[in-house]
């Protein structure tokens, strides 16, 4: 058996950061089933391009392989039925919709406690349940900005820079699934469910971390570096060769003293302004321009093959192409394949959670309510003549038109 194989998750989510999360429970060998509004022809993921054809695009395929979908309308009387038969057979309620939202839905504990006194309900929304934004809508961009990344990111000179990648959403999903994780383990243990409330903006808040702690504790202010260059840690950067931009860091002394030692300069570890961590933090400036110009010398694959000889971390500054090629991506087996009926064999990123022995069964992403009828039938118990009844009343939909 794969690690959660006995776990059931029923997911109201969309888009990124919530099937972010879920996706490596459904890796992991949970059931995720996302529950998928009609109303809307389901997650809007399955809309976004590029590589987007009707309900399919490769966003969503890399957001929810493994899982499995109905679409069901949980606002009606009869889907809310549907839906608390759902939960009476399942370990979490997963959402990630507006603070505001998952009460008006009834998908907290105290509306659902009643159905199953062990749910875990667990609400990933941009700024959590309470304080002055939670009925606000909020995006990893705009958190971003807010929780003060944009601000230390960039060159000195430029403006304030967002990360490229989405790091609030992906952060705040792999958060959510640890909190799964930690309430489902409770409630098996004790017998009573809970409410898990997760946003982004406390996620990315708590990523600043030590920078926040030497503000709170002596009134640091952070700045942008050069180079993308560490606060603290000298030599610890970004550095130009004759070819390409590498990156170079010595986290200890000993990484430095090996540095000198490779380029040739083995006097620095001993020249008083370079000997310790505070020195060099002090004599940035001249340290810096001297390595540079050195640098600036020679090729980048010289640089990389002597400093990693010499056991100097560092390495080169690949694009996403010679990052998806790199031999190390490959050993590792951070690419996995599903075959789809539309885009054939699609090849996409693994899950970095790895539990046990490999896994390489992955399946593609559901189609919108591939999978309702047998949740309906097999989970659930439903007769046909019940299935049919809610497709006629639109309360279970089938994917019979594409469309945002």
């Amino acid at each position: 058996m794969r690690p959660l194989e006995d776990i059931r998750i029923i997911a109201v989510e969309q888009y990124g950061a919530g099937p972010w999360g879920s996706v490596h429970l459904a890796d992991l060998g949970a059931e995720v089933i996302k529950i998928e509004d009609p109303r809307s022809n389901g997650d809007v993921g399955r809309y976004v391009p590029p590589y987007q054809e009707e309900e399919d695009s490769l966003f969503f395929e890399s957001f929810n392989r493994n899982k499995r979908s109905i679409s069901l309308d949980i606002t009606s009387d009869r889907g809310r039925a549907v839906f608390q038969d759902l939960v009476r057979h399942a370990d979490a309620v997963y959402s990630n919709l507006r603070g505001d939202v998952p009460a008006k839905l009834g998908l907290t504990y105290e509306q659902l406690k009643d159905v199953n006194p062990a749910i875990v309900c667990c609400s990933l929304s941009a700024y959590g349940m309470d304080g002055p934004r939670a009925k606000d809508p909020g995006y990893d961009y705009i958190i971003q900005g807010l929780a003060g990344w944009m601000e230390l990111t960039g060159e000195p000179d430029g403006p304030p820079t967002k990360s490229g990648l989405s790091l609030v959403d992906f952060s705040g999903g792999f958060v959510a699934a640890i909190a799964i994780l930690a309430g489902i383990h409770a409630a098996r243990r004790d017998g009573v469910g809970m409410d898990c409330d997760l946003s982004l903006y406390d996620t990315a808040i708590s990523l600043l971390n030590y920078p926040a702690a030497w503000y709170l504790n002596g009134g640091f202010q952070p700045q942008r570096t050069r180079h993308s260059a560490h606060p603290s840690l000298v030599p610890f950067q970004n550095f130009e060769t004759a070819t390409d931009w590498i990156v170079v860091g010595c986290a200890k002394e000993k990484f430095f003293h090996r540095l000198v030692e490779a380029i040739g300069q083995p006097e620095l570890a001993e020249d008083p302004r370079f000997a310790h961590f505070a020195a060099r933090t002090e004599n940035r400036d001249e340290l810096l321009a001297l390595l540079e110009g050195l640098f600036r010398e020679q090729p980048a694959e010289h640089w990389l093959e002597l400093l990693t000889n010499a056991g100097v971390p560092c390495g080169p500054i690949n694009d996403v192409a010679q990052a998806m090629e790199d031999p190390q991506t490959e050993a590792r087996g951070m690419v996995v394949e599903t075959d789809h009926p539309r885009f054939g064999t699609i090849r996409q990123v693994a899950s970095p959670v790895r539990v046990g022995e490999a896994f390489d069964g992955h399946r593609r992403a559901p189609t919108r309510d591939e999978d309702g009828p047998a949740i309906l039938r097999d989970l659930l118990g439903y007769g046909d003549a019940d299935i049919a009844a809610l497709r006629r009343d639109g309360v279970v939909v089938p994917a019979e038109t594409a469309g945002p």
